[in-house]
């Protein structure tokens, strides 16, 4: 097990990527191999990862990301952070404030009803689209994820409904087949709703039981009306579900500070 000097341009891995890494006590990454690739990859990946510990809650609303300490747990130098803390910053990620630095954004309750109203627009758009074009396969794979998530709903359960969640409304823009809605709802999911449920500690470790019931039937409801090929019924079930979702978890959030 080698560690990764920081004069190094090195490729950091994930399991399930190309390589593994691991992090040894101290934070340190250490990889199985080192290997040398492209710095404009390199930035890729750093990017990838530093979204990844955001959106796990490594990194907390508010917080400063300090380029050096950044680069010592990753194992890189810092010019490949710098760059990746640009493109968060650029995807809303993250913030910088002149003179001092970037940081994590702090979303309040007014910002997730506003990510979630542009989520249901886009979504009820290509949920539109998507009814006209789902093939069966597509509509037997959204009820067999429906049936799942009814199956899965205590909280040890939690990170599995929630990449659920993620793979039901995915396999309905995706199909949409329109490239716009498709890539702008791919960075929003990859990013906001992700972050949004490690951000805080009324949805970190839980979900909201007064939406837990009215989820599952409004997925119903949405997977019903494709099976209809009812574009209109669909699109607006859709809507509603992403608002509604929004404004529970807006609503908690204002309880929670109360």
């Amino acid at each position: 097990m080698l560690f990764v000097p920081h004069n190094e341009v090195s490729y950091l891995e994930i399991a399930g990527r190309q390589g593994i890494s691991f992090m040894d006590e101290r934070g340190r990454c250490q990889l199985a191999e080192t290997h040398h690739y492209p710095h404009k990859q390199l930035r890729a990946v750093i990017t990838d990862e530093l979204r990844h510990a955001i959106q796990r809650g490594d990194f907390m609303p508010g917080q400063w990301l300090r380029q050096e300490a950044v680069a010592d747990r990753f194992g890189v130098s810092q010019m490949p952070v710098r760059e990746a803390i640009k493109t968060l910053v650029a995807e809303g990620l993250v913030e910088h404030i002149p003179y001092r630095g970037a940081r994590v954004v702090t979303l309040t309750a007014e910002d997730i009803l506003d990510l979630h109203a542009q989520r249901a627009v886009l979504e009820e758009r290509a949920t539109a689209a998507a009814a006209l074009r789902l093939t069966k396969i597509q509509i037997s794979r959204l009820q067999e994820i429906v049936a799942t998530m009814e199956n899965h709903m205590a909280t040890a359960d939690l990170p599995l409904y929630r990449d659920l969640n993620r793979q039901f409304h995915s396999t309905i823009y995706q199909a949409s087949g329109r490239s716009f809605l498709i890539r702008t709802l791919d960075q929003l999911w990859g990013v906001f709703p992700t972050m949004l449920w490690g951000m805080y500690s009324v949805t970190a470790n839980a979900s909201l039981p007064e939406r837990d019931a009215d989820d599952l039937i409004e997925h119903r409801r949405i997977v019903e009306a494709l099976i209809n090929g009812d574009a209109q019924a669909a699109a607006k079930n859709m809507a509603y579900h992403i608002q509604a979702a929004g404004h529970h978890f807006a609503a908690a959030l204002r309880n929670a500070a109360a």
